[in-house]
């Protein structure tokens, strides 16, 4: 057998042409803390069931990375539609339709089958000997024209209505057994690898548990969040309305000439929901209304259209700034890095904040004050406010929906409100559209427009915009009075 040479984390070794990348992850793996799931072979992705078949340099990936994660929870909801569709069978399909917790949330796509607790234990534990069996994820290139067939004949024709719209003549389709399903993305070589995995009853559906990067061993604990499903539940009821809930679907609106309706019927269902938003706000006599959600969830266009919705009630709502209340410079926390940590709460004057809004709740005429970014300290410029019984205070920032920002405001006075772009337009009906990835592209298009970022520049700090997200956002979201999605159906077209 002829011999290669391999160059792992800087060292050289002697292996034999051919060999697998699962093999040489098993020969790496005592040098990870996590399991190793893909490997990147001469700076090209690969998945663990290829060979290597020259001299080559290789990094390992672990599902502690963001792909490896990934490609986790890609795997282990395929093997969830395999036990499926051994208990039940092929005519009850599964649709895989929004992030929940840490899990993905699923239905059945018809009502004929009811989901229990009895059924979803012997899922689980056909999952379980699945995994047992250690059976080989395979992956076959094949003709459209068949894979359309094919996904016709198991009757997933959410996939068959998207290839329709394929314009290249082959397709990858991964399979367990005679299980077949189609992926955007890799997968772990077999099912032995799937261990973490849970099946908890929620609603009409199930959430599929999984470990998220930062624990990749530990199922962590479901947390019903009832609001946040609450609006999803009422923008998927929407798209199916409009018969636009996949791509598939949105490219037959495209293809026959109906977008322009489509676009209008969507903007007057955000706009309906916002005219309910300020409906409740002025018939609950609120006089504080705090905006908060994460990165190009359209905050402050939300902020502006609400604000509309409040003088078409009558009311005269005034924005505050939360920025203006930054602590000057020399007293803003710092990272763990040593740089400035403008995200956290404690950037704020609290103290200040607090007072200013008590003040003109009392009906007090207060200055004010205006945040200098250049210097770095907080101006007073002769910006005097007071309001009466039809004023209403419009606060918009990433801590509107802790408890600490407004603790010294009466509660009564409060209305909060979580705004998100909860895209749950989905690829098809096992493939999802991650919200994240919906920000992202909207956050890349503003920072190229508005601050002269490039593309590179805005996915390079993603990483931390999220992790601000994660400890100052979504922990407080069902804190909320009331929830809106931003996530227009057409909007990735």
């Amino acid at each position: 057998m002829e011999q290669i040479t391999i160059t792992v984390c800087g060292e050289q070794k002697k292996v034999d042409q051919g060999i697998t990348l699962v093999e040489l992850a098993k020969q790496f793996q005592e040098r990870e803390q996590h399991e190793i799931v893909l490997a990147f072979v001469n700076g090209k992705l690969k998945e663990l069931f290829h060979t290597v078949e020259k001299d080559s340099k290789i990094s390992f990936v672990t599902t502690a990375q963001t792909i490896g994660a990934q490609t986790y929870r890609r795997s282990a909801t395929i093997l969830m539609l395999k036990a499926f569709y051994d208990v039940v069978g092929k005519e009850h399909q599964v649709r895989v339709m929004y992030s929940l917790s840490k899990g993905y949330y699923c239905e059945f796509a018809d009502d004929s089958l009811e989901v229990t607790k009895e059924l979803l234990q012997n899922v689980k534990q056909k999952m379980d000997e699945l995994v047992a069996a250690n059976l080989p994820i395979r992956k076959q290139t094949l003709s459209t024209g068949e894979v359309i067939n094919r996904f016709a004949k198991d009757k997933m024709t959410d996939k068959e209505k998207l290839f329709r719209y394929r314009r290249v003549s082959m397709a990858n389709i991964y399979t367990i057994e005679k299980y077949e399903d189609y992926y955007y993305g890799y997968m772990l070589p077999s099912t032995g690898y799937i261990k973490y995995y849970d099946l908890i009853p929620y609603e009409k559906g199930f959430v599929l548990n999984m470990p998220v990067k930062e624990a990749p061993e530990v199922l962590p604990a479901f947390e019903p969040q009832h609001k946040l499903f609450q609006v999803l539940k009422q923008t998927d009821n929407w798209t199916r309305m409009l018969d636009v809930d996949t791509v598939g679907a949105l490219n037959d609106v495209i293809a026959t000439g109906q977008m322009n309706e489509l676009i209008l019927v969507q903007e007057a269902l955000q706009e309906k929901n916002i005219a309910e938003i300020a409906k409740r706000i002025v018939e609950e006599k609120k006089k504080i209304v705090l905006i908060a959600g994460p990165s190009s969830s359209g905050k402050t266009t939300f902020s502006h259209r609400l604000s509309v919705q409040l003088r078409a009630n009558g009311m005269k709502p005034h924005p505050i700034g939360l920025d203006d209340y930054f602590v000057n410079r020399e007293d803003t926390p710092k990272d763990e890095d040593g740089n400035y940590n403008f995200e956290c709460i404690e950037a704020i004057d609290l103290k200040t904040f607090n007072r200013d809004m008590a003040d003109l709740l009392e009906g007090k005429r207060i200055e004010l004050p205006t945040f200098n970014f250049q210097t770095g300290h907080r101006e007073y410029r002769g910006h005097y406010m007071q309001i009466g019984a039809d004023d209403v205070l419009v606060i918009e920032g990433i801590h509107g929906l802790n408890p600490k920002m407004t603790s010294e405001l009466p509660e009564e006075a409060k209305f909060k409100v979580y705004i998100s772009a909860l895209t749950t337009l989905n690829i098809d009906e096992h493939n999802r559209i991650p919200t994240t990835d919906g920000r992202l592209i909207r956050r890349i298009v503003r920072d190229a427009r508005t601050r002269g970022n490039s593309a590179q520049s805005t996915i390079a700090m993603w990483n931390s915009v999220r992790r601000g997200e994660e400890q100052n956002i979504f922990p407080y979201q069902e804190e909320a009075d009331a929830m809106f999605n931003s996530a227009l159906v057409y909007e990735l077209s």
